[in-house]
C-alpha cells in the first residue's frame, strides 16, 4: 500500500535518538585526550619543579638583592643545595668578597608559603629558619631566633663606603622574633635584629682597635615605624645615633666623636664617614 505524501520513513540504521546522541558521543570520545594532555602538563610541571637546579635560587637571590648577595658555583637543586656566598657592590661593581666555606640551604613548601633553612658554614653553628608567606598586598618574611658571627672585612665587598673604610674585627648578628612585611610599598618590622661589632678598626686609622659598637633594629606596632639605634659599648671613637623607617626609606641621624687625645689618629676616618665639625663628624642618611 503506498505511503501518504510527506511521510518520512526512518531507517533502522539512523533513528532520531541516534542523531541527537551523535555529537555527544564524539565529544565524549575526545574528552579522555583532553584529560590526558592536562595530566601530562601537570606531570611535566611537577617534574620541572622537583628537579629544578640550584642556579634558579642563585638567580633569585642575585636579582632580589640588587646583585649585592651572590651564590657562586651553586650545586644541587632548588630544594637542597649549596654555593659559595659572596658579598658584592651591586651591578657594574668590581668589589666582591667571598666568605670561606659554603652556604647551604633546604627549601620546603609550607601551608602558607615556603620554609627555608639556611646556614653559612663559616659563621653559623645552627641553620636559621625563614618562613616566606605571600600576601594580597605584598609578602611577609618571618625569621626564627638565631645567632651568627661574621668577619668584619667581608663588608668591604659591598662597595662604598665599606671598601674605603676596610673594617676589621668581628660582627655578631642575632635575631629575636623578627618579621618583615611589605604592605602596599611600606615595610613593617616586628621583633629585633641586633649587630655587635667588637674590637673594630679601619685602615684609615692607626688606632687599633677604635672601639666596640651595637646597632639595634627594633620593630614597632602595626602602624608604628621600626627604629634603628647606634650606640658605643667602649672605645676612643664614640658612635651614636637613631633613626626610623618611613615607608620603605631609612632616615637616620648620628655622630662620631673622637677623644681629644686620639683625634689625629682618627682624623681620616672622621672626614670619610660624615660631615666634619671639629672633633666630631655628623652622619645623615635619608
Amino acid at each position: 500500500m503506498p505511503r501518504p505524501a510527506g511521510t518520512v520513513r526512518w531507517s533502522s540504521r539512523c533513528r532520531p535518538a541516534d542523531v541527537a546522541r551523535a555529537p555527544r558521543t564524539a565529544a565524549t570520545a575526545r574528552a579522555p585526550w583532553g584529560w590526558a594532555w592536562l595530566g601530562g602538563a601537570a606531570g611535566l610541571l611537577a617534574g620541572v619543579l622537583v628537579f629544578a637546579p640550584a642556579r634558579w635560587l642563585a638567580w633569585a637571590v642575585e636579582q632580589g638583592s640588587d646583585q649585592h648577595v651572590l651564590l657562586r658555583a651553586p650545586r644541587g637543586s632548588l630544594w637542597n643545595g649549596s654555593a659559595q656566598l659572596v658579598l658584592a657592590g651591586g651591578a657594574d661593581s668590581r668589589d666582591a668578597i667571598a666568605l670561606p666555606g659554603h652556604f647551604e640551604w633546604q627549601l620546603r613548601p609550607a601551608w602558607s608559603g615556603l620554609q627555608l633553612a639556611m646556614r653559612a658554614t663559616c659563621c653559623m653553628q645552627q641553620p636559621w629558619q625563614v618562613l616566606a608567606e605571600p600576601r594580597w598586598t605584598g609578602a611577609r618574611v618571618q625569621i626564627g631566633n638565631g645567632q651568627s658571627h661574621w668577619p668584619a672585612p667581608v663588608l668591604a665587598g659591598l662597595g662604598t663606603p665599606w671598601n674605603t673604610v676596610q673594617p676589621e674585627g668581628t660582627l655578631a648578628l642575632s635575631a629575636q622574633d623578627l618579621s618583615l612585611e611589605w604592605v602596599s610599598g611600606r615595610v613593617l618590622v616586628k621583633g629585633r635584629l641586633q649587630l655587635e661589632a667588637s674590637e673594630l678598626s679601619s685602615r684609615l686609622s692607626t688606632l687599633k682597635p677604635m672601639g666596640s659598637y651595637r646597632l639595634t633594629l627594633a620593630g614597632g606596632g602595626d602602624d608604628a615605624p621600626a627604629s634603628l639605634r647606634l650606640e658605643t659599648i667602649a672605645g676612643s671613637l664614640t658612635l651614636s645615633g637613631s633613626g626610623q623607617w618611613v615607608g620603605s626609606r631609612l632616615r637616620f641621624s648620628g655622630e662620631a666623636v673622637a677623644d681629644p687625645e686620639r683625634v689625629d689618629a682618627l682624623s681620616n676616618l672622621l672626614n670619610i664617614i660624615g660631615r666634619r665639625n671639629g672633633l666630631r663628624s655628623i652622619i645623615q642618611v635619608g
